[in-house]
């Protein structure tokens, strides 16, 4: 069956709705959808064709509502309905497709005929120019040609068309007769006998030969040798005649001739073309690293091509084919075979792209060394997971874990601590294990996730701008002697104390310097930029940035943006897009820089390089102090005491850094912050004055490396061709070579690849309990009448291999994860062995906890086979799959459990269990999880082992039902309709339409096979009733139906002063059937084209119910096109309809839920964006079930938030597959073991948060890209976790509220409005609780030592600088304005009094009862009047990194507090346009949404 889809505008929505009374249908009455013919033959088909297309476009034509615009308002009708505005979608499940009569024997008999005809004519004339040809070869034999007519053939003494002309027309008779002529002459011998008289006359001869040979009359016997040539001669002349066939055609051949050499020139040289590639790519062969047999698993190949064909630099559109990318690593490509596949694929690429597909052949090559790399390391965690396990249970303590990890890395030197990640910060350890205070009012940098990192930040910003800045001094200089004289004055002036040989590690302009390959002078914006950075204090100045694929921003103290950019700009950018080329010396100047390697790859380690870690100098760097909890309570046992670094001999600085990393990983938008200081770190620290800090002291040899490293450092091309092995190649071989494309090793670290990839096997690692008991009772023969259920529950189990993270213990798959996050991927392989071997010695269980943890995993095991045995047995119980089973019936057949020997444990487990509300008629209903919960109950009541009794129970009642096996194919047949209706919300990449497909597929084919009926549907929700509120408070709104009723159906509205059982079966929430409409009296038609007395046939409305029972709309379902007068519904088919409303109810609030997540995702980037600057982008996956029978999920990339904050909503999400992502699985290990990923790729650094749903498996992940830099700063860390936070708590509250576990919790006035206004805002309203009860935690005595702080510094002011007079100044500022804003809002008449602008008088406002106004403030309540422009004056002026430096808690919170609160206002003044949800209508392929609110918050 056909399905047809037509969806109605929003927008259009309320103007139509006054126009669609039932009375006067706003449309046409139509046609009959179906009754179009199909036909073959021309003019019918074409007819037929248009009619069809007609119909389709007059239905899609019709107004469109989104699906995602669905609302429910607060309104006094009853508690028992939620009103919605869904979507309108109209559906065609009965197209018949007739036959058309017109096509006539007749005229195909017609056509045979002269089809037959014509080609016995044409077989005739190609016969008879074949005889004219071989009479032709005969004459030639028989008479010679005679070649003296080839003299006739000159193109040069006369015009080529007369000479044609008289060889065509008159000289092949005349020649003849003059030859004839002179013949008689000889023969008379005329000539010889001059004298003799004679009557012959030759002119009288010639003429009368002519006129009998006339070839027009007189038709010759054959040609002469003489005519023969001639007339070739004369063929040859008229190609030379113009604009005649002949020439035409000549010159047509000519055409063809030459360029028949040219394809057999281009095909030569494509052949050669094709073996130079050939050989090219088998040399590039070697660059790979392969398995003992030489030979690369062509799904590696495939998912290198594949990303070189979706690059979107190249556009290659739908010219090349998709790949069939193998699902398995056993296909394998040796040389030949890897050379031969490949050019298979490239055949039409030119030069240019085939050089850039070997650049990206070297660089994959490379990545695959590091695939290898990070796999040899998941392998080795993987088995010691399996030799820690000791008890075979499947999981690890969390606690030891972590406290392991802890002892790990303090006992590291620092030069591994710089690679390591600190396991007592997030996301090692979980939001929930977090203090508010801790959480919120956080500021110490030493706690980043990379020692000091921050700091290491700073201080590369200091050295990178003072050389900046000497470099555009230098060339401010007129002339040699100045710069001369400035050099010196410049030497002694900046380099007082520091040692010679470090002097010439401050980079200084040179006459011959040399630049890169693609940056050979440096452009005038980035000399502006640097002389800004040094001339102009206190500003900010943007230049013009190329937008490409990051943001960049003109940052304070190196991450923030200028906050003078106006809203809609791009961010404020300081210099060109794309990697900076910076300048180096030549060979053998003692020029370099002082670079810090915490953000660049490559330096030397003991074992080569390796990507990734902050590097400080060793004077400066000490040890993450242990502030704050240890959180040992949480630890089950304290190992190893802090590792106190500062005690440690110095290092330096090309010895401490693991990396192997080069100048362009230090990104963009990164190194634009550095080379911009904050107005108060200019001012305190002018260019002038840098200090250097001291460092060990080094040798020539030390310094000659370094000065050779930074130079090839800056030279690098591209990021990801800065990995190699060694650094035993020269600074000039370097530069000119790629070194990606180097000779690599075969090996990695001295290790050989053994062929296999832990990633592409992960299915061995991870173990499912639901198979393992599932095959368990396949082997048990007393639940054979149960096997073929649990079959088919087990293949409906669509998204599978995803681990839950429970907070308590890890299972293989997130031991494997939490260790490679802790060692990094840019750790050599000797780590991970000493982490594994510290880890066999150091994790130890006794003999409680071993037996411990076996009897949880056998519970956790038992509590499975339970739950698959008491589903499959409610399914078997609920034959008709109604969604339910009647209380009474299951406990007349539990009385019956051992002769009612039981009855009392029966009563006794109904004391705790709460049942549902009865529904009318007293009926109770239990769901499946209900029930099961029922019997789990029932179970721990009975006597003896819980296992055993409840085999017993379900072998009890699996007999006493009795179904019989025509309802066993039934209940089968129906369980897989409603399967694909809850299948098509999980893949419809939140959207209705599948669901309401589905929905009415599996109602028409019921009937169809189990009925026996032509039935029609349709769904009604409720909405408000806003236009004509006289006619009641609430409305019907018909929003989908079949296609044969959409013309009579589709958007009308149903009334409660109109005629219809609707709104009965809404008021009394239970099915209604009328068995004949014709006399009921009280139904309402909605074709108007028949009689009601004529309108024969049943009708079913049921109602929709959501989790909490409350009814939100109808599903009717009638029988009145079946042609049977009287054909009613059975009690089987009312039972199975309202099992299909039940899951469309699930369905429909799944995909609204997605919707509302999205809408939180939205808000929180949009508050993340407005606050920080180094994230270049954010991407947002959702998790769905394959569409390939056998594989796992697939991530479907929902929306992009770019570099300007704008979101990219897709309206078909692109789907991504694993066996794609072998280069990016960062996604799938994400979702896999649901714990954080950070990980490298192509040169960007990714961080990957899971979104999790209540189980703790990943629904989704969110993907931040920060480009090249190693890590956000910890501010702006900090805010990504405040953002994922409220994100992740949005998501359990709505999750929660969709299946019915908690209740809704409205805080804010706001949220009464609708449903999709409060997922607007339930960010915002998360962030605000939190924030309020941070607030309710602090002491008075915080607010006192904050009152008092600008009496501190005057105390002694001479001993204050003017630059720390200044911050102090501005710091007091900072305080006043944040405190006078927080008192505006709960106080509005302080705007109207004198003391607003005293803040002497201000500051008695703040009081023990503000604290508690400001954690009871609703900024979104009717009663509340604030002056948001006045707020904002006070606020806008305070960067987020200004709050950050001072480092106050109260002005933390405050600060926040207030930009929400003005966040929230602005929202409610726009209600109705700012939280609509901006998903994509049916016509668009995507849309642009940025949520409101951002434009309060503060500028970095």
């Amino acid at each position: 069956m056909a399905t047809f889809i037509a969806i109605e505008n929003e927008k259009d929505k309320e103007g139509k709705q006054e126009a669609t009374e039932v009375n006067e249908p706003s449309e046409k009455p139509q046609s009959q959808p179906g009754s179009s013919a199909l036909d073959t033959s021309s003019n019918v088909a074409e007819e037929a064709t248009n009619e069809i297309k007609s119909q389709e476009l007059k239905l899609e034509g019709q107004p469109e509502t989104s699906t995602d615009s669905t609302e429910e308002f607060n309104i006094g009708v009853s508690k028992n309905i939620v009103v919605r505005k869904p979507a309108k979608v109209v559906f065609d499940l009965d197209q018949t497709v007739q036959d058309s009569n017109l096509d006539q024997l007749w005229k195909k008999n017609l056509l045979e005929r002269v089809e037959a005809r014509a080609l016995a004519m044409q077989q005739k004339i190609i016969d008879k120019d074949k005889l004219k040809k071989e009479l032709e070869k005969k004459a030639e034999k028989k008479i010679p040609k005679d070649n003296l007519a080839k003299e006739w053939f000159n193109i040069e003494n006369m015009r080529v068309d007369d000479r044609v002309y008289l060889l065509d027309k008159l000289l092949p008779t005349l020649v003849l007769g003059v030859e004839k002529m002179l013949m008689q002459v000889e023969r008379k011998k005329l000539l010889t006998e001059v004298d003799i008289p004679t009557k012959f006359d030759p002119i009288n001869y010639l003429g009368e030969y002519l006129m009998r040979n006339n070839p027009y009359y007189i038709k010759g016997s054959g040609l002469s040798g003489y005519q023969r040539v001639m007339r070739e001669v004369t063929e040859d002349l008229k190609i030379h005649v113009t604009n005649t066939i002949n020439n035409r055609v000549s010159n047509m051949k000519e055409k063809i001739k030459e360029r028949k050499e040219q394809r057999e020139s281009i095909n030569d040289l494509k052949v050669k073309v094709a073996n130079t590639r050939k050989q090219t790519l088998q040399e590039q062969f070697n660059e790979w690293i392969v398995d003992p047999k030489g030979m690369i698993p062509m799904t590696v190949i495939q998912n290198v091509l594949h990303e070189f064909f979706q690059n979107p630099d190249f556009q290659f559109g739908s010219h090349f084919k998709q790949l069939n990318i193998a699902d398995s690593m056993e296909q394998r490509l040796n040389k030949m075979e890897f050379t031969e596949y490949i050019s298979s694929q490239i055949v039409d690429f030119k030069t240019e792209m085939f050089e850039e597909l070997l650049k990206h052949l070297c660089h994959c090559a490379e990545e695959f060394r590091e695939v290898i790399k990070m796999d040899m390391q998941r392998q080795m965690f993987a088995e010691l997971f399996l030799h820690c396990d000791y008890g075979k249970v499947g999981f690890l303590d969390r606690q030891r874990t972590l406290a392991l990890l802890e002892t790990f890395y303090d006992q590291s030197s620092k030069m591994l601590r710089s690679s390591l990640r600190n396991p007592r910060q997030w996301p090692f350890i979980e939001f929930e294990e977090m203090d508010l205070s801790e959480f919120w009012g956080d500021m110490d940098n030493q706690k980043h996730i990379y020692e000091d990192f921050d700091n290491v930040l700073l201080e590369m910003n200091r050295l990178l701008s003072g050389k900046h800045a000497g470099k555009t001094q230098s060339e401010l200089l007129k002339n040699s002697e100045d710069q001369h004289e400035h050099d010196k004055h410049r030497k002694s002036t900046l380099l007082p104390s520091v040692p010679e040989h470090q002097q010439g590690t401050i980079a200084r302009p040179e006459p011959n310097e040399i630049l890169t390959e693609e940056q050979d002078t440096e452009s005038t914006g980035e000399q502006e930029l640097y002389r800004d950075s040094i001339t102009a204090q206190g500003q900010h100045k943007g230049s013009t940035m190329q937008q490409e694929t990051y943001r960049g921003g003109s940052i304070e103290e190196g991450s923030h943006r200028e906050s003078g950019v106006e809203q809609g700009q791009q961010r404020g950018s300081v210099a060109e897009e794309g990697p900076r080329r910076g300048s180096v010396t030549p060979k053998g100047s003692q020029r370099g820089s002082t670079v810090e390697d915490g953000l660049r790859r490559g330096s030397v380690t003991p074992k080569g390089l390796h990507r990734g870690s902050v590097v400080e100098d060793g004077s400066r760097r000490e040890s993450l102090s242990r502030k704050g909890s240890r959180r040992s309570s949480r630890r089950e046992s304290t190992i190893g005491e802090t590792y106190k670094g500062s005690t440690e001999e110095q290092e330096p600085l090309t010895e401490t850094s693991p990396e192997e990393q080069d100048m362009d990983s230090i990104s963009q938008s990164k190194e634009d912050s550095i080379l911009t200081e904050s107005e108060k770190s200019r001012e305190a620290t002018p260019f002038e004055h840098i200090e250097i800090p001291p460092q060990e002291e080094k040798t020539e040899e030390q310094i000659s490396k370094e000065q050779l490293f930074t130079i090839s450092e800056l030279q690098e091309e591209d990021l990801v061709s800065s990995k190699k092995d060694n650094l035993s190649e020269t600074a000039e071989e370097k530069v000119q070579k790629d070194k990606a494309c180097e000779p690599k090793s075969p090996h990695i670290e001295g290790k050989s690849w053994s062929g296999e990839l832990f990633t592409c096997n992960w299915k061995k690692y991870a173990k499912c309990e639901d198979e393992e008991q599932a095959n368990l009772i396949y082997g048990n023969s007393r639940f054979t009448d149960l096997h073929s259920i649990i079959r088919n529950i087990q293949s409906y189990k669509e998204v599978k291999g995803r681990s839950a993270f429970n907070g308590v213990s890890f299972n293989l798959l997130q031991f494997v994860q939490l260790l490679e996050t802790f060692v990094g991927e840019d750790a050599p392989l000797s780590v991970s062995e000493t982490l594994t071997s510290f880890f066999k010695k150091g994790y130890v269980e006794t003999e409680e906890e071993k037996m411990s943890a076996l009897e949880e995993a056998r519970q956790k095991a038992s509590r499975v086979q339970q739950g698959l045995l008491l589903q499959a047995l409610f399914q078997m119980w609920d034959s008709d799959a109604s969604g339910f089973l009647d209380l009474k019936e299951v406990d007349e057949l539990l009385y019956a459990y051992k002769e009612g020997m039981e009855k009392e444990s029966i009563e006794t487990a109904k004391l705790f269990i709460q049942f549902p509300k009865p529904h009318p008629g007293d009926e109770v209903r239990l769901s499946s999880k209900q029930f099961q919960k029922y019997i789990e109950l029932i179970v721990s009541e009975l006597n003896g082992n819980e296992d055993h009794a409840l085999e017993s129970l379900v072998e009890f009642l699996m007999t006493a039902v009795e179904r019989s096996h025509i309802e066993g194919l039934r209940n089968s047949a129906r369980r897989k309709w409603l399967h694909h209706i809850q299948r098509a919300a999980e893949t419809s990449g939140v959207s209705l339409e599948p669901v309401y497909t589905e929905t009415f597929k599996a109602l028409t084919q019921d009937a169809q096979v189990h009925g026996n009926k032509k039935i029609s549907a349709h769904i009604s929700l409720l909405e408000e009733n806003q236009l004509l509120p006289d006619r009641g408070t609430v409305l019907l709104r018909n929003t989908a139906c079949t296609l044969e009723d959409a013309p009579f159906v589709l958007n009308k509205v149903l009334y409660r002063d109109m005629k219809g059982i609707s709104f009965t079966v809404v008021d009394e929430g239970k099915p209604i059937h009328v068995p004949q409409v014709q006399h009921h009296g009280n139904i309402f038609f909605w074709n108007h084209s028949h009689k009601e007395t004529d309108q024969n046939g049943s009708l079913l409305a049921l109602p929709l119910q959501d989790a909490y029972m409350r009814i939100f709309g109808v599903m009717a379902v009638d029988t009145l096109r079946d042609p049977l007068k009287i054909n009613i519904f059975l009690p089987h088919e009312i039972r199975f309809y309202q099992g299909v409303a039940n899951v469309f109810s699930t369905a429909y609030h799944y995909v609204h839920s997605r919707e509302h997540i999205l809408h939180v995702v939205i808000t929180g980037i949009s508050w993340l964006y407005d606050i920080t600057s180094s994230i270049t982008s954010v991407t947002t996956y959702f998790t769905e079930p394959s569409p390939e029978q056998g594989s796992d999920y697939v991530l479907r990339n929902m929306m992009v938030t770019g570099p300007l904050g704008l979101t990219e909503i897709h309206r078909n999400p692109p789907t991504i597959f694993r066996k794609t992502c072998i280069f990016r699985d960062f996604l799938f290990r994400c979702i896999d073991s649901s714990e954080v990923v950070l990980a490298s790729v192509h040169g960007e650094n990714h961080i990957v948060v899971p979104l999790r749903e209540r189980t703790g498996e990943a629904m989704g992940a969110l993907d931040f890209n920060i480009g090249r830099s190693k890590m956000l700063l910890y501010r702006e860390f900090k805010d990504l976790q405040k953002m994922m936070k409220v994100i992740q708590a949005a998501c359990y509250e709505i999750l929660g509220e969709l299946s019915g576990e908690i209740k809704k919790n409205l805080v804010l006035e706001i949220e009464n409005a609708g449903e999709v206004q409060r997922a607007g805002v339930l960010f915002f309203r998360i962030m605000l609780q939190e924030l309020q009860e941070s607030l309710r935690m602090l002491a008075s005595t915080h607010f006192i030592s904050l009152l008092l702080y600008d009496y501190n510094p005057l105390a002694e002011p001479e001993s204050l600088s003017d630059s720390q007079s200044q911050e102090v100044e501005a710091n007091i500022k900072l305080i006043h304005d944040i405190l006078t804003g927080a008192i505006l809002f709960v106080d509005p008449e302080l705007e109207f009094s004198s003391d607003l602008g005293n803040w002497d008088k201000c500051k008695l406002h703040i009081n023990r009862y503000l604290v508690e106004k400001i954690c009871t403030f609703d900024p979104t309540a009717k009663d509340v009047k604030v002056n948001s422009k006045l707020i904002a004056e006070y606020i806008k002026d305070h960067s987020r990194i200004k709050v950050w430096k001072f480092g106050n808690i109260i002005i933390e919170y405050l600060y926040h507090w207030s930009h929400i609160c003005l966040a929230l206002t602005e929202i409610n003044q726009k209600l109705n346009d700012s939280v609509t949800p901006p998903f994509p209508s049916k016509t668009d392929s995507c849309v642009y949404a940025k949520m409101p609110g951002g434009s309060w918050l503060g500028k970095c």
